[in-house]
Parts: C-alpha cells; structure tokens; sequence
C-alpha cells in the first residue's frame, strides 16, 4: 500500500512539473530573446509560484502561525488557480498559434531575387587564312563550347534554378518573426488567465448574491405557506477571508428576512484561536425561528468539537444528530460523514426516529451524498451544500461525477433535495462558471 501511494506521489509531482516546463517553455523562454533580464524573472516566477502554492496547504493544514498562514495562502492559493488557466489557455493557444503564423508569413514582404550576371562577350583576333584555304563562318566561344559539350549548352538555355518547395508547404519564419508570433499567442493567453482569475477573485470577495427558489412540500400545513429558509454553505473563513468578509454574508443573509436560518458546514478553515474574531459578525444573524448550524467534512480538519461550541455562544443552535420541533415542521441536522474518523459520524436514527411522520420535515446534511439515508428515513427535503457548484471550470464536471447533485433542486423518490453553491471559497478564493450564492428557500404547501 505505501509502495502504490509513493508512486502515485511521484507520477502527481512529474505530471505537475511536466505542466510547469510547457508554460515555462511557452510563456518565458519562446518568449525572450535569450538569457537577460526577462527571462531570468520569469523563470524566478514558474519556480517561486508552485513552492509557494505547496508552501500554503503545508501551512494551512499544519497548524502554522496565522500570520503565516496569510502570508503564503495569498499568493500560493493564487498561482494554483492561475496555473490552471494558464495550461487551458495555452491548449487554445496551440490551435491558434499555426493560423497567425501564417498571416505573419503572408504579410511579411518577399526577398528581392538576387542579380544574375551575364558572361562578357569573348573577342578573337581574326585568323589569317592560309593561301588555297575556304574561309570559315566566325564562331563565338559559346557556340563552341556547346558543340563541343551539348550538355552545358543544354545547361546554358535553361532557366534559372528555383528553390525547392517545402514538402509541407508550411510557411517559414525567419527567427524575429518567430519570436513575434510567439509573444503574440503568449501575450494572450496570460491576459485571458489573468483576466479570468481576476474576475473569479471578484466573484468571492465581493460576498454572495441571494438565489430564491420555491420548494412545495405535501405535509406543509397551509399555515406555514411561504415559510422562509436562508440556507448558507461553505463560507471556509480563514486565512484569505476573514471578518469583513463574515458581515458580507450576515448583512446578504439579513437582508432576506428569512424566517429560519440555516448553515450547513464548512464554515472554517482554522481553529477557533485564529478564526474566533473573523466568525463574530455570527452573533448578528437575526430570524424569527433562529439560525441552526450542522458540521461539514472542513470542521473535522479545524476542531469540530470546539466550534461547535463556539457558534453555539454566537447565538446558534448546533443540531448534531438532533431535531427540533418547529410550529409547522420538524428541522433535524445530522453531522457530516467526515465526522466517523471520530465517533461523530452521522446517526440518523438519532435525528429522525420517533418523530411524528404525519410532519414535514427538513433534513440539514452538509454532503448531497447523505440523501440516499435521508430517503429511508422518510425526509421531505434536505438542504446540502459541500460541491461549491465546481466552484472553477472545468472542475466542475468532476464535482458532478461523485456527488448525486451538484446544485439546485432534484427529487429522490419521495424526498426532494436542494445543494447550495455555498457563499465562499476554499483553496484559490476564485469562482468560475459557479457564482456564490445565499439561498432562500421558501416553503409551500400543496394545501394552499
């Protein structure tokens, strides 16, 4: 097992190099005319970006100095997400690169063909004609020498020689063209990374948008029609977003006016020695029926234990494992799955057995992948978080292959269950294609 782990290791660590030398060799070395200033910092960047990345997730999850912790993640978890766009725009840029080729070569002017010189003509000095001799018709050199060699006077009639065609017919550059066409596609695949990232980055800093969606349950009483959940996920304060960004999300959540609060994991990335002063604005959350909070996989990483505490002396309700008995429905919340390396693991007999079945009721589960238990126990909706929507395209697609959902609403037999994309971030605080949200579910009853 160790032997196959190892391998693993080192087939990762010369795949990652490999990526590294191709955007190197692309964007820094095809790009400079050769050793200099240039190329010496550029190269600085490619080796000092993946050293600080690693340098980041060693800090964050050994524990590190806090103040430590912010100092490498920033730029560490930035490159990550650079690094990957960098690579995708360097494949497109591949595409590209043989069709400006062949504009620069079509517009570049063409040699002027060199001058061919012509021979001098030869003058003889006429021959005295011995006496009784029939004089002869003058002759030049060259049509002697062609009776004497037809060949080069074969050679001598022919046209010019032309160079040979490249078989491939690809146009050729001449090294200055080459170094333009490189700077071009390499110009433009860092301004479309860049350009990506940055607006990733503005995305998660400037806190989430409120999503709305209606979800009708047929044991909601009519009463409890148009009941209001603010359902928010995987807000991962930490190192790279901390307490300003904490009021970003209290102030969204607020501002709904839900009638029910619930915070579904991952709400740390630290413990609550470093994290304390970045999750108070929790204290401010304000809804009719209060605000509940369940584990995600990331509390386990921080101390599960100990922030369970703590959100519980900001004014939240903890459901671990537990049910509460609302006016109109049940709210129970199980823990997260990460939690069984712990004896926390999940219960759901705990959290749902002897209850009134005749009630709705709604199930807080940080992963999508708790539904199929929520199934056989008979759960109307549970609200999940954990997938980040991908959070980064093309990560998506990998998030969709090992959760039942990666967002919205879909119904499981009997049981609907809604995924939230979540407020924040982990790892790079980018988002592409996966915009964060706060989601504010609203009851229905089929009875109204």
């Amino acid at each position: 097992m160790v032997v196959v782990f190892v391998l693993v290791a080192v087939l990762v660590l010369a795949a990652f190099a490999a990526l590294h030398w191709y955007a190197w060799r692309r964007l820094v070395r095809d790009t400079t005319r050769g050793p200099g200033l240039a190329r010496r910092v550029g190269t600085g960047v490619f080796i000092a970006g993946p050293l600080l990345m690693v340098a980041g997730f060693v800090a964050e999850r050994g524990g590190a100095p806090f103040w430590l912790q912010q100092t490498l993640t920033w730029p560490g978890f930035m490159w990550l997400a650079l690094t990957l766009y960098l690579l995708l725009a360097l494949l497109a840029g591949e595409l590209v690169r043989p069709l400006v080729r062949r504009l620069v070569a079509r517009r570049a002017p063409a040699p002027a063909p060199a001058p061919v010189e012509q021979p001098e003509p030869v003058v003889r000095e006429p021959q005295p004609v011995p006496a009784g001799a029939k004089p002869t018709e003058p002759t030049d050199d060259l049509a002697e020498s062609a009776s004497a060699d037809p060949a080069s006077a074969e050679y001598a009639s022919a046209e010019p020689a032309q160079p040979a065609a490249n078989a491939s017919n690809a146009p050729s550059l001449d090294p200055s063209r080459r170094l333009f066409v490189s700077r071009v596609v390499g110009g433009a695949v860092a301004a479309a990374a860049v350009g990506t990232v940055g607006y990733g980055t503005y995305g998660v800093v400037r806190g989430p948008k409120v999503k709305r969606v209606t979800v009708p349950l047929a044991k909601l009483p009519r009463a409890a029609h148009g009941f209001r959940i603010a359902v928010v996920s995987d807000i991962h304060l930490g190192p790279l977003l901390g307490r300003g960004f904490a009021q970003k999300v209290v102030d969204t959540i607020n501002s709904t006016q839900p009638d029910l609060i619930a915070v579904v994991g991952d709400l740390v990335d630290g413990s609550v020695a470093d994290l304390g002063p970045a999750a108070a604005p929790l204290a401010g959350l304000k809804a009719r029926h209060g605000s509940y909070f369940v584990t995600g996989n990331h509390e386990y990483f921080s101390g599960a234990e100990q922030w369970v505490e703590e959100v519980r002396r900001l004014g939240l309700t903890p459901l671990e494992n537990a049910r509460r008995e609302l006016p109109y429905l049940d709210l129970a919340g199980v823990n997260d799955v990460a939690g069984e390396d712990e004896g926390m693991g999940p219960d759901f007999a705990k959290a749902l057995g002897d209850r009134d079945t005749s009630r709705a009721v709604v199930l807080l589960a940080h992963q999508p992948v708790q539904i199929h238990d929520a199934v056989d126990h008979g759960v109307d909706l549970q609200l999940s978080g954990h997938t980040h929507g991908g959070q980064m395209w093309p990560v998506n697609y990998v998030a969709a292959a090992v959760n039942p959902t990666l967002v919205g609403l879909e119904r499981y037999g009997d049981t609907q269950l809604y995924v939230t994309r979540g407020a924040g971030a982990w790892g790079p605080p980018v988002r592409v294609g996966a915009p964060s949200d706060i989601t504010v579910v609203e009851l229905a009853s089929k009875q109204a």
